[in-house]
């Protein structure tokens, strides 16, 4: 049996491990990377608290001595059910049987101001490209002659108040106090805010609200 598993976060990643060296089955690992990411821990590279090569690992290096399991590294374009096959950039391929494994992407609730200014974070390259506009901006606060250019670069709000967001705003909080000033003393962090909205009615709305009172 033919198994193509398209993603290869945590559930897709899994599978592949379950059936792995298993008979009968022929695992072909899909994924637009060669490697896997550990997404809780994105907020911590976004932040320079850990390196992204900390929180991601080859994915061919998981199936060294895999008997059955072949890693493709491809961008599904077309699922084609009535012939039990999908297409990627490069070709066709068949299945038995199609696992989707594909994950979350960032839900901008239709918002036309959040796709067009903000930054996502779901995945390892975005956490790095929001480490770069975090330093970036502190850069360029340095040279700031206004002192309302300078707030505006120093600010940072964060939309959403799930574990992501409140971990994100925790980090930096930390980065606001014992980190920034040492790096630039030229900037006075007490004016630097954190903004952490949300639309709900309390942070941490899929918790206890134990977990949001805390």
């Amino acid at each position: 049996m033919k198994v193509v598993i398209v993603g290869a976060g945590f559930a897709g990643l899994r599978l592949a491990r379950k059936l792995n060296n298993k008979e009968g089955f022929e695992v072909l690992l899909i994924d637009k990377y060669n490697y896997h990411q550990f997404q809780p821990l994105f907020y911590q590279v976004a932040t320079a608290a850990l390196d992204a090569s900390n929180i991601s690992f080859p994915l061919r290096k998981a199936f060294h001595h895999s008997k059955n399991v072949r890693v493709r590294v491809e961008e599904l374009k077309e699922i084609r059910a009535a012939e039990k096959t999908i297409v990627t950039e490069s070709e066709t391929i068949p299945y038995d049987v199609l696992v989707l494994a594909l994950g979350a992407d960032t839900n901008f609730f239709n918002n036309q101001n959040l796709m067009t200014y903000a930054f996502p974070m779901k995945s390892t390259v975005e956490a790095i490209q929001l480490r770069h506009r975090f330093i970036q901006n502190f850069e360029d606060a340095v040279r700031a002659d206004m002192p309302e250019d300078r707030a505006r670069l120093m600010n940072i709000v964060i939309a959403g108040g799930g574990p992501t967001g409140v971990e994100l705003a925790g980090a930096l909080a930390e980065m606001k106090k014992y980190v920034l000033p040492c790096d630039y003393p030229e900037l006075d962090f007490s004016q630097m805010k954190i903004m952490l909205l949300d639309g709900g009615d309390r942070l941490l709305n899929a918790m206890t609200p134990a977990s949001s009172a805390d």
